[in-house]
């Protein structure tokens, strides 16, 4: 299990306790080390994907013993304890976390700075997420509720809508060629268990078939066999098969082991690829997260 931020205080201050210039990607490794972490928990990332669950905490571990006092940064990603800090660990503290760096002012003016909370002697629970995994987690969390109304818009709508959509989409992806193109392929085949073709690329130098159902219930593996025989009628290797509910373990495992290549597109999925590609949805709000740059600040 990866440690939250402020369990890894106190071992990330006990590494600085030689007195040395530690590097952050050092100090990381180091922590990752003595906390037993698999290879899995080193590589998991945050919801963005820009950065690893565990690199964040450690950073942020680093920022708040800074603000406290406790570290200093000697050049850009290297850090070094401080005489408070020696003295934070000749104390000998079972552990460093939020509530005990409120003793030291410089972290309560920074706290104030941020409007955070500042943990109280009786709180419960302090908060354990960092700010870049409480926003991204924020994010993620808008994201599911919005990927589950469009679901259910979607389910709702008249059949024309749902065609449209799939249309749109594809095109959007790549695929297709022009909206007009794709338009007139998809709902136009009339082949068994085929609702269109459409172009791999815009030269149509490949054709991928695709089936297209505004189902409620669970697909089963019976109809992707079925899409997987008219496939093999028209002696094509690939397929894409959208709906708006799920498949079961069986029609997956299927479609995973025979020679054509078909992509089932489950509702979720859907929902989660029109927010990617902007179909169906506006923007709201844009929040930009920005960093400081380390170059601008480096004497000339």
């Amino acid at each position: 299990m990866i440690p939250d931020y402020q369990t890894i205080m106190l071992p990330l201050l006990k590494i600085c306790g030689d007195g040395k210039e530690h590097a952050l990607r050092e100090a990381t490794e180091k922590l990752a080390a003595d906390f037993g972490l698999s290879a899995t928990e080193r590589e998991q990332k945050l919801p963005s994907g820009q950065q690893t669950v565990f690199g964040n905490r450690v950073g942020w571990a680093r920022t708040y013993m800074k603000k406290a006092g406790l570290l200093e940064t000697t050049r850009r990603a290297f850090f070094k304890i401080t005489a408070r800090g020696r003295e934070v660990l000749d104390a000998k503290p079972s552990r460093i976390d939020g509530k005990y760096l409120n003793q030291f002012a410089e972290f309560k003016a920074f706290k104030a700075l941020r409007h955070e909370k500042v943990e109280a002697e009786n709180d419960a629970q302090p908060e354990l997420k960092t700010p870049e995994e409480a926003l991204e987690n924020a994010y993620e969390d808008l994201r599911s509720n919005l990927a589950s109304e469009i679901l259910q818009r979607l389910k709702s709508s008249l059949p024309g809508r749902f065609e449209k959509t799939v249309v749109e989409l594809i095109v959007r992806m790549g695929y297709g060629g022009s909206l007009r193109d794709a338009g007139q392929a998809i709902g136009k085949s009339g082949d068994e268990g085929i609702d269109g073709i459409i172009k791999e690329d815009r030269l149509g130098l490949d054709v991928i078939y695709v089936q297209a159902k505004r189902w409620g219930n669970t697909v089963s593996r019976p109809e992707i066999q079925k899409f997987a025989g008219a496939l093999q009628g028209q002696r094509a290797k690939k397929g894409i098969f959208i709906t708006t509910s799920d498949f079961t373990k069986e029609a997956t495992e299927y479609a995973a082991r025979i020679d054509n290549k078909i992509i089932l597109i489950d509702g979720e999925q859907l929902a989660e690829l029109m927010i990617d590609y902007n179909i169906g949805v506006t923007p709201d709000k844009t929040y930009e997260l920005k960093r400081v740059d380390s170059d601008y600040f480096e004497d000339d």
